[in-house]
């Protein structure tokens, strides 16, 4: 549990919306702590490629966070779980996980993405979130250290369960 908008890693993760624009929840944290840097980045990554769609991930200055890095990315919107949300919420992990990597990071830290205003079920999106992070850092990493930070005592006890379920 924490804010983390003041994580001391190489890289924190942003559940952004497709605009890259800022919005609520960790996003307008993110852009209001950050600075101008990173909402300057966003806008031309935007004037670049047009939206971000969900899965997909993208990397800008952290600006005036304690991290060096922001990696964007899109959650699914939740949708009763039979709209490829698994898959796509997976995706995310595995797209700035490797963007870490491309970029020799050692330490990254993630919210529960979609879980806020995306609708998620927290405990679904836990078993995704740690089962993709623990599958991917089985594979040769630069990353020694992936943190979840989390809203609430009730998010962090969820997760606590979900890792707890994970295979040894």
């Amino acid at each position: 549990m924490g804010d983390i908008t003041q994580e001391a890693v190489d890289a924190i993760v942003n559940a952004a919306n497709s605009s890259l624009l800022g919005g609520g929840g960790v996003d307008g944290a993110i852009h209001w702590r950050g600075g101008p840097a990173i909402l300057e980045e966003c806008r031309a990554i935007g004037a670049r490629r047009g939206s971000l769609p969900a899965g997909e991930a993208v990397v800008t200055t952290g600006g005036q966070l304690a991290a060096r890095f922001v990696i964007h990315t899109v959650g699914p919107v939740w949708h009763g779980g039979q709209a490829g949300e698994a898959q796509t919420l997976a995706r995310c992990y595995r797209s700035c996980l490797a963007l870490a990597a491309d970029r020799d990071l050692r330490s990254l830290a993630f919210p529960s993405i979609s879980t806020g205003a995306y609708g998620y079920p927290v405990d679904q999106a836990a078993a995704v979130a740690l089962s993709t992070v623990h599958e991917a850092l089985l594979a040769p990493s630069p990353l020694t250290l992936v943190r979840f930070v989390l809203f609430s005592r009730r998010d962090l006890g969820t997760y606590t369960t979900a890792l707890d379920r994970l295979p040894t």
